[in-house]
């Protein structure tokens, strides 16, 4: 099996399947575009079908909770940090604009057909470029908030659009964000900030790394990593 391929799926769309080495067991991830599979080398296909057909009446639970719902006029997004609705309009095209208030508004041609795969991966596109707006304005000034709180130096904050990943940072100390940082609490959102600036002095997860951590979070650091694990990505 190569690093990493991808299987279609009656149920779940797409399996994705990854290689990793030093692992023993089979493990199964439940994301809103499908199932991430991690295997150890030398696994055979016919294997991982097996597992999942094992267990696909629990998967296709957990799917049914997480999966992507349909995006129409009725659609909203109320999170601590982000708000965002449609309205129709008289334009042409899906425009993302932000009102006084601070509410992403995303306005749709009033004909728009919400059931065309096609629109939804309009409109989806228009929520993911609203995402990373809000997230260019807020994310940044907290980073540099929380560095000059605990004397950390970085050089320079991304924002992505991954959803698989909350954040990461070089050995050039560039961190990166995701955009769907937005969509949580905003205690997790600064232990997301925090996790990796404290990467900026300990580049792995050894010990000294969550000794650095506990410091910032007043002991919480495992805690608020489980808690952070419950949150998925998905509109």
């Amino acid at each position: 099996m190569s690093a990493k391929r991808y299987i279609e799926d009656k149920d779940f769309g797409r399996i994705t399947l990854a290689l990793r080495r030093g692992m023993r067991n089979i493990t199964v991830r439940v994301k809103p575009e499908g199932l991430q599979v991690t295997v150890p080398p030398y696994t055979k296909i016919e294997r991982v079908l097996q597992v999942i057909s094992q267990h696909r009446e629990d998967l296709l639970e957990q799917y049914s909770r997480v999966a992507a719902k349909p995006v129409d006029f009725d659609f909203r997004i109320e999170a601590e940090c982000f708000r965002l609705s449609l309205e129709p309009s008289r334009l042409k095209c899906f425009t993302v604009r932000q009102t006084d208030s601070g509410e992403m508004k995303i306005y749709c041609p009033h004909d728009t057909d919400f059931s065309l795969k096609e629109v939804q991966k309009l409109v989806r596109g228009a929520i993911l470029r609203a995402l990373k707006k809000s997230a260019a304005e807020i994310l940044p000034p907290l980073v540099s908030e929380w560095a000059g709180r605990y004397g950390l130096a970085y050089r320079k904050v991304r924002i992505t659009g991954a959803r698989s990943r909350w954040g990461s940072c070089t050995a050039a100390k560039t961190i990166s964000l995701s955009c769907y940082l937005m969509l949580v609490p905003s205690h997790l959102m600064d232990y997301v900030i925090l996790h990796e600036l404290a990467h900026t002095k300990e580049m792995n997860h050894g010990p000294r790394f969550w000794e650095l951590l506990d410091a910032m979070t007043e002991g919480h650091a495992h805690q608020l990593r489980n808690e952070l694990r419950g949150f998925h990505t998905s509109f």
